[in-house]
């Protein structure tokens, strides 16, 4: 059973990204499909996997997958997935799902009839007629996409994006994994400027400052699989120990963070310290309309309110105008803008946007727009 198929789930639109990510780690075999990565691995790697993917949501160890028109195919089928190989006795077993374009429709249904079928195998498994399901978490999903359905069990536990660093975060924070995605599709690397102007709690920052220092970005958390006892516990520490060894001790990293809000500044200061960057990122209370570059070369990533909770869209008119006069004339800074305001383009005139990727933050519809700048010379 050292043998997996690992799936690497993320939100619509980060596929490209995370495909990058497990090719990193090594993974050759790599196929992609809408909101997921699937890839060959051992269960050395599921520690690896978790430890390391930046703009993963979770990843899923796959059981099965097959066609299934009725609920007796579906049950007779996950009935005979080898489930004993992962979930002892004790263990906890909670199904969840969902349907879409399913002969089948309900995907309540269909979360009964997994949850039967694996409780039957269960039992004979085990000769016995009780489960207490009293021990480790093994989170079973039942996926039904146009009647083919895909039996995982989730290693993760909490979402990927919860590093551990941030305690405190303002209204519609940015997930951090959709936070990295942004960093890795932009021009950034460890020997560049890089400015967020509306910071907030610092979240793009420091998942640049965990990229630039090749920090692990699960170092400091716990995940699902943990627990298991067919994973030996020497594969995590082993892991920890490689990812420890891994961190870029050396580097100067030239990040800067500003916001209006003062009190926001110290949340962001306290979160990069939590996240073990705190100082490789200078924070300050700074309003955007008070930006001023000396600088020819550098980069800027930002999420700036949306104006959806603010009601004062004249307000976000003027910091969009802001951003277009500091920048109007550096054309050696690439710019990257998450909002969901579609009239962003309509403020910033310096150019056209290069690219404009549709991206989901906490259910919301965004754009991230990318206006790619001069490349500075070679030194």
């Amino acid at each position: 059973m050292n043998d997996v198929t690992l799936i690497a789930i993320m939100t619509f639109g980060l596929e490209a990204v995370v495909k990058r990510e497990v090719q990193a780690l090594g993974f050759e075999d790599v196929r992609v499909s809408e909101g997921k990565v699937e890839f060959d691995a051992t269960l050395a790697d599921i520690p690896r996997a978790n430890l390391w993917l930046r703009s993963a949501d979770r990843v899923l160890i796959k059981m099965g997958e097959f066609p299934a028109l009725t609920f007796d195919e579906l049950f007779e089928q996950t009935r005979a997935l080898p489930w004993e190989d992962w979930i002892p006795r004790e263990g906890a077993f909670p199904v969840a799902g969902k349907a879409v374009k399913s002969t089948l429709g309900s995907f309540r249904a269909c979360q009964s009839i997994v949850k039967k079928a694996v409780v039957e195998r269960l039992r004979q498994a085990y000769a016995t007629d009780y489960l207490p399901e009293s021990g480790p978490e093994y989170a079973i999903q039942i996926s039904m996409l146009r009647d083919v359905a895909t039996l995982t069990i989730d290693t993760s536990g909490s979402g990927l994006h919860r590093r551990g660093y941030r305690q405190q975060a303002g209204e519609a924070p940015l997930r951090e994994t959709l936070a990295a995605a942004l960093v890795q599709l932009s021009f950034w690397d460890k020997d560049r400027l890089l400015i967020d102007p509306m910071c907030g709690s610092g979240t793009i920052l420091i998942e640049a400052a965990l990229i630039g220092r090749n920090i692990a970005p699960g170092l400091n958390r716990e995940f699902a699989a943990e627990s298991w006892p067919v994973i030996p516990a020497r594969l995590w520490h082993d892991a920890r120990a490689d990812a420890r060894a891994a961190i870029d001790q050396d580097s100067v990293l030239q990040i800067y963070g500003y916001d209006i809000d003062e009190s926001v500044i110290e949340i962001a200061h306290s979160n990069a310290r939590l996240a073990g960057v705190g100082d490789d990122i200078e924070f300050a209370q700074k309003d955007v309309k008070d930006l001023w570059i000396d600088q020819q070369y550098g980069i800027v990533i930002s999420n700036p309110p949306y104006g959806i909770k603010l009601g004062d869209f004249q307000e976000m008119n003027q910091i969009y105008i802001s951003l277009h006069k500091t920048f109007r004339k550096k054309t050696g800074w690439s710019i990257y803008i998450l909002t969901a305001d579609k009239k962003f383009p309509d403020y910033f005139k310096r150019a056209w946007p290069d690219r404009v990727r549709k991206l989901f933050n906490g259910g919301i519809e965004v754009n991230y727009y990318q206006y790619y700048g001069e490349r500075p010379p070679v030194p």
